[in-house]
């Protein structure tokens, strides 16, 4: 021990000064299903972290006369009635920074990935206010997804919420999914948070990611199906959280809540076990104010507070199609427009199954580039025109010759509209479709030949190295030197 650690010593020793320290100590009075009841802390509110003496550590959750409950985050063994708790003077939080990136972690920030320990510098809340209208800006730059449809007809802006709506196993998942890969090169961030999988779809989850190369600008928080009830409820909030940090220091992320179904099931559970009054289907009556406060955490930032952005794409379940029920309308209510994915059309061959009647963005035609905006222009309306028509041509009604190449049209565009899973297409090449459509290229090809075409088409455009902003006559150009004979024939 060297002589300015005893002079420091000697100093502190000096300057003690024995006082009276009051220290407020509880017991369990019982715990089970994740939740624990304690008395012996008067002054706990709501939101506090309890530190248990055998190790565990829950979040107060609810309060009574005498008791307090508390959802549990970290379970022992040893956790039993009339062990000791005292109140932590620190809020709940997670580490954030760059070290996340490439990362599987739980809503606290622990590494299930076996990977090292993080070392971020910074640490966040769990739950903070969300971004006052003074901080925000208007959504004004788009999100690719990748996808035809949406990037054409339902497009999404930076800083928007859009919500991925319909029946399990139609392919919900496989769409978010397609929109972070497609974030490669975009200087996007992402953050995929699941909720209450099985083990088996999270490890699934973290290999398509792996495998595309998505998950080095990703990172995945994982409260998987029997992790404590507490840790599914706060996992939204954590990947908010991360994607948050990064916003405010002028990044653009992308966060996704795969689902929000689960995650109000599970507040719904610990409701219950806490003796709260249940309202509609048994939900609390402050769900929809837990969603608003996660959701309404995503903007887009002006340029004074950096400008950067997080986009929402929350993941909600519906069963039979019934988008009218409770979780799924407070969700509609919150969010910016919704992705509706459609039965029939699944079975039917159409994929991705997207309901373009039922789907809508209600702001990420501001954020859409002007290239992009001028061909999609009516064709969202042209299609859902055609498939009114073709429902009447169902009755054997005669039809005139503009209607019939109508139809005809509408054929071509619906098989042109069909994407297989994981396989995200550029804008470039999206734009040159669309002007193939517009300018008739593709009237005269049978529904055979779409595909191949399209493939040939998407070659072409990536070798050529045209921009959205070259002039539209060089994309004409190039679409009839790759479609010569289809333009031929109509003209």
């Amino acid at each position: 021990m060297n002589n300015e650690l005893l002079q420091r010593r000697e100093d502190w020793l000096r300057s003690y000064r024995p006082q009276l320290r009051i220290r407020e100590q509880g017991r369990v009075v019982s715990v089970g299903d994740g939740i624990a009841w304690v008395s012996g802390l008067p002054t706990a509110a709501m939101d506090d972290v309890l530190d248990f003496a055998d190790g565990s550590r829950a979040q107060v959750f609810d309060l009574t006369g005498e008791l307090v409950g508390a959802i549990l985050l970290r379970e022992t063994r040893d956790l039993t009635a009339g062990t000791a708790v005292s109140l932590c003077e620190k809020k709940l939080g997670i580490p954030v920074g760059d070290d996340l990136l490439g990362r599987v972690i739980d809503p606290l920030g622990d590494p299930l990935d076996g990977g090292a320990a993080l070392e971020c510098s910074d640490w966040r809340r769990l739950e903070m206010p969300s971004p006052a209208i003074t901080q925000r800006d208007f959504v004004h730059r788009p999100l690719y997804t990748g996808s035809k449809v949406l990037d054409t007809m339902i497009p999404i802006g930076r800083g928007q919420r859009q919500l991925l709506i319909g029946d399990e196993g139609l392919g919900r998942s496989s769409l978010a999914l397609d929109t972070v890969i497609n974030q490669r090169d975009q200087q996007v961030y992402c953050v995929y948070v699941l909720i209450g999988q099985k083990r088996s779809a999270v490890v699934t989850t973290i290999e398509l990611l792996r495998d595309y190369g998505a998950l080095d600008f990703s990172t995945v928080v994982v409260a998987e199906a029997s992790s404590l009830p507490g840790l599914q409820h706060l996992a939204p909030f954590a990947g908010c959280s991360i994607a948050e940090y990064w916003m405010r220091r002028g990044l653009h992320t992308l966060v996704v809540y795969d689902d929000l179904s689960t995650h109000a099931k599970t507040y719904r559970e610990l409701s219950l076990l806490l003796r709260r009054p249940p309202g509609r289907e048994a939900y609390p009556g402050d769900i929809f104010s837990v969603h608003a406060r996660l959701l309404e955490r995503a903007t887009c930032l002006n340029a004074e507070q950096g400008g950067g952005s997080m986009t929402a794409l929350p993941v909600v379940e519906t069963k039979q199609g019934e988008i009218a029920a409770y979780i799924p309308t407070n969700l509609i209510s919150i969010t910016d427009g919704q992705i509706y994915l459609d039965r029939e059309l699944f079975s039917s061959g159409f994929r991705p199954a997207i309901d373009i009647g039922k789907s809508v963005s209600r702001i990420g035609g501001r954020a859409q580039h002007p290239a992009i905006k001028r061909e999609a222009g009516r064709m969202k309306l042209d299609y859902l025109q055609f498939l009114e028509l073709e429902m009447f041509t169902r009755f054997g009604a005669r039809l005139e010759a503009g209607m019939e190449k109508s139809i005809r049209r509408g054929r071509v565009l619906r098989e042109i509209l069909k994407q297989e899973r994981l396989a995200p297409l550029s804008i470039e090449f999206q734009l040159a479709w669309m002007i193939a459509f517009n300018d008739d290229l593709l009237d005269g090809v049978e529904l055979q030949q779409v595909q191949d075409l399209m493939a040939g088409l998407r070659g072409r455009v990536e070798a050529s190295g045209l921009q959205l902003d070259d002039p539209r006559e060089r994309w004409v150009a190039l679409a009839q030197d790759w479609l010569p004979s289809t333009a031929g024939a109509q003209k």
